[in-house]
């Protein structure tokens, strides 16, 4: 009679003494174990508006991490922010933290913090924090007009929760952006489609109807494109208190110092308290 392997095996292992039964049935130890990188990764999230890049350091494959989403400025892409020697030292200060992060196309250059663009970063994080241990959480970051995809993820309703925001030369007021011109406004109604009512979709308002928010706002007051005091500024009186804070820097819209080591890693820092924060708030 032949035996189906599986009936074979058991025959044999039966047949065995208990203490060789015992040491077949224990699997040896591999010869290796796969190293860690000694760098971060990149990983590479494609989509048909264009490629967004997920940053890894080496420590979010030995314990869990929390995710930061960077959301880029008016123009710009998910590549644009990887090649950015600037963001790039925003970048490594959360890596060193250690943070994963995810610089995001947005859905393409001038979606305006749109619900569309949201839907998207919301697949391309479930998709990110698949290739790393995650710990659950995310935050978010905008630089210009990325700032209102980075508010839009904080607002009740998103798709997924965000536990902190940090902005920096950011639009928090959307009707603010819309009457700036032509430009803009052709371009927020490419992005929200037909029949757009900024009361029910402009961040600002909305946010400061709901809890207070824990904020890291950089903003300078000699910036001609994103006016301070009606968006960082008005924006961080709704700030959630004791572990929120706005840096006033000085000179135009981006300009260098808003990506200096002092800022990188006071951004780092912020965030780090709030994981810290919540760390304890899982203990009790």
């Amino acid at each position: 009679m032949r035996l189906a392997p599986l009936s074979l095996l058991c025959t044999l292992l039966a047949a065995l003494p208990v203490t060789a039964r015992a040491a077949a049935s224990i699997p040896a130890t591999p010869a290796w174990v796969l190293p860690l990188p000694r760098a971060a990764d990149t990983v590479r999230l494609d989509r048909i508006s264009g490629p967004s890049f997920l940053r890894v350091p080496p420590e979010c494959y030995q314990r869990e991490c929390a995710l930061v989403i960077v959301s880029h400025p008016r123009g710009q892409s998910g590549e644009r922010l990887h090649a950015s020697p600037q963001v790039g030292a925003l970048v490594d200060a959360l890596l060193a933290a250690p943070f994963a992060v995810l610089l995001s196309n947005d859905g393409g250059p001038y979606t305006w913090g749109s619900p569309a663009a949201l839907d998207q970063v919301a697949g391309l994080r479930e998709e990110a924090v698949s290739h790393f241990a995650w710990n659950g959480r995310t935050y978010a970051l905008g630089l210009s007009m990325g700032g209102l995809l980075a508010l839009r993820s904080a607002l009740p309703g998103s798709p997924y929760r965000v536990s902190g925001v940090a902005l920096i030369d950011a639009w928090a007021d959307l009707q603010g952006a819309w009457n700036t011109g032509d430009g803009r406004r052709r371009e927020v109604e490419d992005a929200y489609g037909p029949g757009l009512n900024l009361a029910n979709l402009n961040p600002l308002p909305l946010l400061r109807a709901a809890p207070p928010l824990p904020l890291f706002v950089v903003a300078s007051p000699d910036d001609k494109v994103v006016p301070m005091d009606s968006n960082g500024e008005h924006l961080f009186t709704h700030a959630e208190h004791g572990v929120s804070e706005f840096v006033k820097v000085s000179g135009p819209h981006l300009g260098g110092n808003r990506f200096s080591p002092s800022v990188a890693q006071g951004l780092a820092a912020f965030f780090s308290r709030l994981e810290t924060r919540a760390q304890e708030q899982a203990r009790r």
